[in-house]
């Protein structure tokens, strides 16, 4: 009896659900529309700070340096006075010449008056024409005379300016590599450098690839109107934006790139001859796109995608992502524009999760 008991009992129970039976819990997300917005058309690149104008100061005649005549690192100003050479034998050659000149002129007119007189005495035969000749060449050699010294004197003269070496251009002045006492030459190689500081240029390689993209979207075509802006290695903009100025003429065959320049200001002597920088060069004209916030996107071994929410329900959807653009990328395949994209709650999510979705948190 205790037996049927136990089995009545049983089957009195009620039957539990099975697996399939049990409904599956939703998961709360945060979601954003995928919206169409004006996008700048652009292109990073690495380049590299160049400036439009660097001088070797150097000696032009040999001598002692007397003075240097300026702060290292300043800003010179072109003609400004950088180094004193000794003058002293250099004013005395040009004494010497003016002298050596005087003595040739001097010549000059004696030649020039016995020409004369040997012209009037061969009318009357009283000279031979062999003697009037003589007195012909002997003239012009004299002019001849006459114009090696002042030849000779401007040279002096010359001289005499190059121990005063002056900035050939204004910009930046670097350390002197000579100091006073020393003697100086042509060939004691530069004094100094100086590098020009507005505007300067931006040089970056432009891959045929990325060329041709360029071109496509219009902005080497739009050089003048094509805006160039430039990022720092910390992360920081720079704030004055540049322009394309330059694009050369072949291609590099070892690296396949063609060389790309822009003008940019630099007012504030931010930018340094030489630095690298991240450069950027947008297009004159917006255009239309589909963008997502970065943090929707999930990367794996097939590429960018996003979940969506569909009919309650959380669906893949692939991508084929653009530039960025802030926080935001752009969405140049994949998504149409108004679709809920999932922003919070991804990291649990599963393809074909029930969802409850609410506004993003924050974007």
């Amino acid at each position: 009896m205790r037996k049927y008991a136990l089995l009545a009992a049983f089957l009195v129970l009620p039957a539990l659900p099975t697996a399939a039976q049990q409904a599956a819990p939703t998961v709360p997300v945060g979601v954003v529309t995928a919206a169409s917005v004006p996008v700048t058309q652009g292109m990073e690149f690495v380049g590299r700070v160049e400036a439009t104008g660097r001088v070797e100061v150097r000696a032009r005649v040999t001598g002692y340096l007397e003075k240097v005549e300026f702060t290292e690192g300043d800003i010179v100003r072109a003609g400004e006075k950088l180094f004193l050479i000794e003058q002293p034998p250099f004013q005395a050659a040009v004494q010497q010449a003016r002298g050596a000149l005087l003595q040739a002129q001097a010549q000059l007119s004696n030649a020039t008056i016995q020409r004369q007189r040997a012209e009037e005495l061969v009318k009357t035969s009283a000279t031979s024409v062999a003697v009037r000749d003589e007195r012909v060449a002997a003239e012009k050699t004299a002019g001849g005379g006459v114009m090696a010294a002042q030849a000779d004197l401007q040279t002096a003269e010359i001289n005499l300016g190059y121990t005063s070496i002056t900035a050939p251009i204004t910009g930046k002045i670097g350390r002197a590599s000579v100091t006073v006492g020393n003697v100086v030459s042509p060939q004691s190689g530069p004094l100094a450098r100086i590098v020009s500081q507005d505007p300067m240029y931006v040089t970056f390689p432009v891959s045929q690839r990325e060329f041709l993209r360029l071109r496509t979207e219009g902005v080497e075509e739009a050089r003048s109107a094509a805006v160039v802006r430039i990022r720092f290695s910390d992360g920081s903009v720079y704030p004055e934006p540049g322009r394309l100025n330059f694009v050369d003429v072949t291609v590099d065959r070892s690296t396949d790139t063609i060389l790309v320049r822009a003008t940019v200001p630099n007012p504030k002597g931010e930018l340094v001859d030489g630095q690298f920088v991240r450069v950027r060069v947008e297009g004159p004209t917006p255009k239309e796109q589909i963008v997502v916030p970065q943090s929707a996107i999930v990367l794996d071994q097939q590429g960018a995608y996003v979940f969506i929410v569909e009919d309650g329900k959380a669906v893949v959807r692939r991508l084929r992502t653009g530039q960025q653009v802030g926080r935001n990328i752009v969405v140049e395949e994949g998504l149409r524009g108004g679709e809920q994209v999932v922003v919070d709650g991804i990291t649990t999510l599963r393809p074909g999760a029930a969802v409850v979705a609410g506004p993003a948190k924050e974007v």
